[in-house]
Parts: structure tokens; sequence; C-alpha cells
């Protein structure tokens, strides 16, 4: 069997005022053709399916395309998304022929002039390989589900679970592949749109009306005949004419049950909708002191509102700026993207006593730069990290910052690593002495579990704020829940 592999992912923030171009594919990964094979093991859906074909009893030979990893920033530049589109048409041309095709995608991705980038990238890889070639995809499970994905692939695969497990999708997805291509399967896929938008709040699949939601998907999957049931959770931020929630069901041949299953599980998320909007946020000011009042260390703050894992930018000064006004008297661990401290940090080496107006210059319209003095304790210039199942992480040139008991992490560009204890401890800081930290994600704190007592989110302003009605609208099909008045789900056609 001959399968060609390759990933293009990457979650578009319409908000964000960055752009997305090569630089961040290269700063997540960027690898082509064998390097992918060398590189991948274990990291990724990609990693999940190399597991499941190494165990195939049948020669498999795998013909590695491209591997373009953005993670989470703001639109992608018409020239960056013609290079993928090249890159992977180019590859899947010079691979045939060809017995199937994996392909690793986000499904939350936009570009310039693209709105649709996943059910483009589906369908240059349709053109190639004609109809009868099975395509299947591993995504995110907040990827956006479109009539063109639909058609162009034979199963769309959905992470199971918020934290995310990328290499166990990767593994669903190959099972399924390659029982298509044993002629074990023949997969039917139904699928339905859900008009309603929800933020980030309830996004965590261990408990309330997400975990509800996710388990009905999983309960389905234990009938006969039911191959994968991939409920998508739109990532709130993503500003497209066909945005929305939405369920993909696949079965073995059955289109009347997957229709039927399909329904169901459109029906119980409408069913949940206000529940989905239930928040336990509190104000930046509120979240501080909740913390320095919290008898025992570690507290999480997380910034909502800036979360580099939903394409912010990292530069929201609004929590520091809480814990600034405040004096806290224990230690406070705050990560910072600002490339002009980094430098500054690094000109004046450690021990130099600094005072500039930090962050707040990529995201200026939800934050603004606060004047800090403090001294530089520590400086790190290259430092690479191989987080597991993340990949390789190069934080670049780095810098700690301590103004009073608050030990700000400086950054010169976005990374995985900032939602990392990694970050911290590579500067020379132990988390364990910390009282508080700041985390930029609303979902994936599972990295600093073993150190956590108390978790606070704080509803931040920003790029990926909770509040969607503070953002401009333009392209959101409408009507949809909660923006407008909708009584009903949509049926939608397969």
């Amino acid at each position: 069997m001959r399968i060609a592999v390759a990933e293009i992912a990457q979650e578009t923030d319409s908000f964000s005022s960055l752009t997305a171009d090569l630089t961040d594919f290269e700063s997540y990964g960027l690898y082509f053709g064998a390097e992918i094979l060398q590189r991948m093991p274990g990291v990724g859906p990609i990693g999940g399916f190399l597991e499941i074909a190494a165990g195939q009893t049948a020669p498999v030979t795998i013909l590695p395309i491209v591997r373009a990893f953005g993670s989470a920033g703001g639109t992608i530049t018409a020239e960056t998304f013609a290079f993928l589109v090249d890159k992977l048409v180019e590859g899947l041309k010079q691979s045939l022929p060809l017995d199937g095709v994996f392909l690793s995608l986000h499904g939350a991705a936009a570009s310039t002039h693209e709105d649709d980038v996943e059910g483009a990238l589906l369908q240059a890889a349709r053109n190639v390989v004609g109809d009868k070639i099975p395509i299947v995809v591993a995504l995110d499970h907040h990827a956006n589900i479109t009539q063109r994905m639909v058609a162009c692939a034979n199963a769309l695969i959905g992470h199971e679970t918020q934290p995310h497990d990328p290499p166990a999708t990767g593994r669903k997805a190959a099972k399924v592949l390659f029982r298509m291509l044993h002629g074990e399967i023949r997969p039917t896929v139904r699928w339905r749109k859900i008009p309603m938008i929800t933020p980030q709040d309830q996004f965590l699949t261990s408990a309330g009306p997400m975990k509800e939601w996710f388990d009905l998907a999983r309960q389905m999957e234990q009938r006969r005949g039911v191959l994968d049931v991939s409920p998508y959770p739109m990532q709130p931020w993503l500003d497209v004419a066909e945005g929305g929630w939405a369920v993909v069901v696949h079965t073995d041949d059955n289109p009347e049950l997957a229709q039927a299953l399909a329904s169901e599980m459109a029906e119980k998320a409408w069913s949940l909708r206000d529940q989905f909007w239930v928040s336990a946020r509190v104000a930046p000011s509120e979240a501080v002191r909740q913390a320095v009042a919290a008898e025992r260390g570690l507290v999480i703050l997380s910034d909502t509102g800036d979360s580099v894992f939903g394409g912010a930018p990292g530069d929201s000064t609004c929590i520091l700026r809480a814990l600034l006004e405040q004096r806290i008297d224990g230690p406070a661990f705050v990560p910072m993207v600002d490339a002009a401290a980094v430098t500054a940090a690094l000109i004046a080496g450690v021990g130099a006593s600094l005072t500039f107006a930090l962050g707040g210059k990529m995201d200026n319209l939800f934050s603004q730069p606060v004047q800090v003095s403090g001294k530089v304790v520590a400086v790190s210039q290259g430092f690479t990290v191989d987080l597991q199942d993340r990949g390789i992480c190069d934080l670049g040139r780095t810098a700690l910052l301590q103004v009073g008991s608050i030990f700000i992490a400086l950054l010169q560009h976005r990374c995985f690593a900032i939602n990392h204890p990694v970050l911290y401890s590579h500067l020379g800081l132990d988390i364990a002495d910390a009282k508080m930290v700041v985390l930029k994600t609303a979902s994936n704190f599972q990295f600093f579990q073993r150190w956590r007592h108390q978790l606070v989110r704080v509803d931040s302003p920003g790029t990926t704020q909770s509040d969607l009605t503070a953002f401009h609208w333009q392209r959101l099909p409408r009507p949809i829940y909660p923006l407008d008045q909708v009584t009903r789900t949509k049926e939608t056609k397969a």
C-alpha cells in the first residue's frame, strides 16, 4: 500500500491583529519529505498514524509530503497559503500512484482570500488523486466543517477531548483508513450544521455540557456499524461564511443510521445551548485578589482574552497591570511576548535595571503598554526543547525581568512553551516557588497540573475574549445563536 501523508494545520483568529506567514509555520515545525518521518513519531496526528501504519501486517509505503504546523494565529497570508497548496499538490503528484491519503488539518484556518482553507486543500488533493482514492482527515474538534470538506473527504475524524490528544486522533483516523484499504468497511458520512457559537468557558470535555455532548458521541460509537461520531464546537473567533458548530457521523454503509445520529447529536447540542454560555469568569482585579487570598498555591490565572493557543498575540498587559496595582507580595510568574523588551534586556545584561513600556504593542485595541521598572535576572538565547507529543519547540531569545515579587518571562515570539513550565525552568525558576502563574490559554492547564491548587478564569479583554458580542462580525452566517433569534437547528444536505 502506498499512502501519502501531510499536515497543514493552523487555527485562525479573525479578530487578531496578526497575520500568519511562513515564519509562523517555521517556528512550530515546517518539514518536508523524509524529515517528517524522522521528527514526527509520537508527535501529533501524524505520530498516531505512523504508529498504526507500523503495526500493519501488509507492507506500507509511506510517502511524506509536508508538515506545516502553525498553531494558532492571525489570518494566513495569500502567499503563504499558495505556497502550502503548491507543496501539497506537487507532493501528491510525485507520489502517484497512491492507494490512500492521510491528512492532518486543523479545520479552522482562513486565508486572506480563502475562508475555507481546509476545503480548498481537500479539493486540491482530490483533483490530483481522483474520486476513487480514499482521503481520511484528522481534525481538531474546534474545526469549522464546510460543504466542500465533507464533499472532498471520505472521513473527517475529530479530537475526542479538550485538552486534545492529537496522537490518539491520528490513530483513530488511521484505523479507519486502513480498514477502508483492506475492504473491511465502506464509510458513509452524514452531518449537521448547528447555527450557534459559544465562548470557550465550557470547552473542557471533563465536565459540564461539553462532557455531556461528547459522552453521547462515545456512547453512539458503541452501536453496531458506527465508525465515528465527531462533534465540532467551532473555535469562537472565526468570522467566515460557513461558520458555526457541526457534527459529523461515519457509519459502515448505513446512511439512515448516520443521518439519525447526526440529527440527535445536533439537537442535543442545541438543547444545551444556554448551558454553554455559563461562565465563572471574574474581573482581573478580583482574580488577583482571589489568588492573593488563596491559602496556598499554585493559583492559575487564565488570561482568556489573550489565549496564544487561540490565536491571540500574547502581549496583553491586563492581568500584569492588576498585579502591579495591587502590589502583591507572593511570587507571580507572568509571560509576555515583546521582542523589543527582550532585546533591551539582552543588551543590558543580567543584573541591569531597566524601565520601559512593556506589552500592548501587537494588540493595542484591547490592551496598552504598561510602564515597568525591574531587574534583569536571567537571559537565554536559542533554547530548544522537545515537548514530546507537541514536538520540538524553539523558544528563541528570552529574558526574565523581576519587578518586586513579579517575575516576567519575556519572549521574542509566540511559541507553544508560553504555557509550559519549561519557559520558567529554563530561566532558573522553580514552579513550586510561585504563588500564582498567568497562563495565556483558556483550557490548556495540564502542564501545570502537578502544582495546581486553584484555577481562576479571568474575564480579560482581547482577541480571544469570551464576550463574543464585543466583536464586529462581518461574514458569519446569520441568523446564529446567540447573536440573533434562532428557534431551531438546520438540516444539512449530505
